[in-house]
């Protein structure tokens, strides 16, 4: 039988029971939607972290340290385990000039005292660069980010904006000044600094939900945000100048922390390895993205699990439909066997009906999959928008998502006819032409 002569009676076949193969149909269509509409969320929700993760610059960034402070020892300590190096300016620039190194910036933290209407507040100021708006920590904040590197403004982190004000929204617009010490190098050869008041007038341009200086290092959150050129500007004396000062470190002003920046994550580890060459403590959190693949990977297992029991259960509809055919259509199987047609051409008579159920209903479940994931998604960015918090995607249904479920339809649909397709095989046609 030709495969397009046995295509037309396989259409004609399910066209006669149109209610019962639909139904049945309409079941593997569940299935698939089902086991998309999962899938589709677990694919989402890795997107979804691993994009905002990328964007914070925690993947392709390298924290380095003087080793001086990763032993915690003193200097005398230092210098008997080899040569410990300042990271000070020097050792930015050398830095900067690694390959696949976008940028590198200093951590500048102090704690300072603001002065808001005549009132006092005690709070920790943190520089920022300019590359940190593209993080993503800054999105949905009320006001502007820093207009320069250099600018005179401040970004407040909402809890300390309560602080000055019940209404957060009110201070936009407004100054406040900061009250810091300033460290002055002694000139008498002696290597020691000074330590003067001073106080400077910032312009308040928005106030933040998040905390874009979480701290690193133990030094605190970052409730106060400047540009990264200001703060360097103040010079102002950080926690790492009086624990150097105490241990009888260097003269000449170092940084607690250096970050890198990288191309991408896959330049993350040769540039650990270069600073560490140089004589400095380094690590990044380019391991934590690794666990992170390995849950998404068992959670898209057991979403994918958990949405196949509803395509399992269809295939028994399949199974059940094409068994009532076989009982209806015995007389028809009887003629073509009569007529020559051979075993095989039976078995693929119902496996094609069967892969037909399937590919309509792998075609009409993935659709159904990606309305379901559309719905989700639009139903938690109204919660969130009420919440006041940013939109987001949570449903995904990539092309080999699409490709997949289809291919998984049809193949669970011809095994579901694996048994009808045998028994129809094995009908004699003498007796099939004498029932009823």
């Amino acid at each position: 039988m030709k495969l397009r002569d046995m295509t037309e009676l396989a259409v004609r076949n399910l066209r006669e029971s149109i209610l019962r193969n639909s139904l049945t149909t309409l079941g593997v269509a569940v299935g698939v939607a089902s086991l998309v509409a999962m899938l589709s969320l677990g694919v989402g929700l890795q997107q979804l972290a691993s994009s905002r993760l990328t964007k914070s610059g925690l993947f392709d960034s390298v924290f380095v340290t003087p080793k001086l402070n990763m032993r915690g020892g003193p200097p005398s300590m230092a210098s008997q385990q080899g040569e410990t190096r300042l990271l000070d300016e020097d050792a930015r620039q050398e830095i900067s000039k690694l390959p696949n190194v976008i940028e590198v910036f200093p951590q500048v933290r102090f704690f300072s005292e603001v002065r808001f209407n005549d009132k006092p507040f005690a709070t920790m100021v943190a520089g920022m660069p300019q590359s940190s708006k593209a993080s993503g920590a800054f999105d949905g904040m009320q006001g502007n980010f820093f207009s320069g590197e250099s600018a005179e403004e401040a970004i407040l982190q909402v809890e300390f904006a309560k602080e000055l004000s019940t209404d957060t929204a009110s201070v936009v617009g407004k100054t406040l000044s900061i009250r810091y010490a300033e460290r002055h190098q002694l000139e008498d050869g002696s290597g020691g600094f000074s330590i003067v008041p001073k106080e400077k007038e910032l312009r308040i341009i928005g106030v933040v939900e998040t905390e874009p200086a979480a701290g690193f290092g133990g030094y605190g959150n970052g409730r106060l945000l400047i540009p990264l050129g200001a703060a360097l500007s103040l010079r102002a004396t950080q926690v790492n100048d009086l624990r150097d000062a105490v241990r009888g470190g260097p003269s000449k002003a170092t940084f607690a922390s250096l970050t890198v920046r990288a191309k991408s994550p896959s330049n993350v580890d040769a540039i650990e390895a270069a600073v560490k060459k140089m004589g400095f403590g380094a690590f990044s959190l380019l391991d934590a993205s690794k666990s992170l693949r390995i849950f998404f990977s068992v959670f898209d297992l057991l979403l994918g699990i958990f949405g196949s029991l509803a395509l399992a259960v269809a295939t028994l509809g399949i199974v059940n439909t094409l068994v009532m055919a076989i009982l209806e259509r015995r007389r028809e199987i009887g003629v073509l066997k009569a007529l020559g047609a051979a075993d095989s051409d039976v078995k693929r008579l119902f496996f094609v009906e069967a892969g037909v159920m399937g590919l309509a209903g792998g075609v009409g479940g993935v659709l159904f999959g990606w309305l379901i994931g559309r719905a989700l998604t639009l139903a938690t960015n109204i919660y969130l928008k009420r919440q006041q918090l940013p939109s987001v995607e949570i449903s995904s249904v990539p092309w080999w998502l699409i490709l997949g479920a289809i291919l998984f339809a049809v193949l669970v649909s011809l095994v579901a006819g694996l048994y009808p397709a045998s028994r129809a095989a094995k009908l004699n046609p003498v007796e099939a032409l004498r029932y009823e």
